[in-house]
């Protein structure tokens, strides 16, 4: 297994611990290609709209590049953010605004319809709900079919400061997520997916698109009759 590995901090505190202790669960065999940000992706969404058009114009497309190539590659995707202010962190969501073109109702890869994902994220008392959220929603509208989550309040600073108790738990959820995940199952894309993919579908038959770009890529994919980035 290949395993894709982003951090949403530069430091390796809890967060990182969490997704380099997953990876580390899983097969043997299992390579890992990991990055920090914002140390691998230092800047913000210009709204340039650069991407739409052709995403090799986007001005930060040489690291972006190697991100993606990454993703494509891998078998799993982990995202890592701690939950600053009830949210992920400032790195993280740029990192998922400067890959908006991703989304479904834009330019969706097909590889993306085939990978697992797992997002874990630590706070030091409050619920990292909010912090998983806007990172899952994005891996949903790129078209990843299965993302596992988990959150934990482990009331330190940094991995130093976690208790023994609370580390042996989240080693216990971490374990069963790794268990999930290689049972080798292909993942299945769901309902929803094959609704949005579908409302997407039609909305660019109607020419309802940020760019005739965007029609001329789905038609291109045969995605505007009965072909589906998926495989039955």
């Amino acid at each position: 297994m290949h395993v894709f590995l982003i951090h949403g901090q530069s430091h390796k505190g809890t967060t990182c611990h969490m997704g380099r202790m997953l990876a580390e669960k899983l097969a043997e065999d299992t390579s890992i290609t990991e990055f920090f940000l914002p140390r691998d992706l230092p800047h913000f969404c210009l709204g340039c709209y650069a991407c739409v058009e052709d995403e090799t114009k986007c001005p930060f497309w040489k690291e972006k590049e190697r991100i993606l190539s990454a993703m494509e590659k891998a078998d799993l995707l982990i995202f890592t953010t701690p939950n600053y202010c009830l949210s992920p962190s400032g790195a993280m969501k740029s990192f998922i605004d400067l890959f908006f073109d991703l989304w479904m109702v834009h330019r969706p890869k097909e590889w993306m319809f085939s990978k697992k994902a797992v997002i874990l994220s630590a706070s030091a008392g409050a619920s990292c709900k909010k912090a998983i959220a806007p990172i899952k929603s994005s891996l949903f509208n790129w078209g990843v079919p299965e993302i596992h989550t988990f959150g934990c309040a482990v009331q330190a600073s940094s991995w130093d400061g976690v208790k023994p108790k609370k580390k042996a738990k989240m080693e216990k959820r971490i374990c069963a997520i790794a268990r999930k995940l290689e049972k080798g199952k292909a993942p299945h894309v769901g309902i929803p997916t094959r609704f949005v993919f579908s409302a997407m579908g039609m909305m660019h038959k109607k020419g309802w698109d940020s760019s005739p770009v965007e029609k001329a890529y789905w038609e291109q994919q045969g995605w505007l009759g009965k072909g589906r980035p998926w495989k039955e």
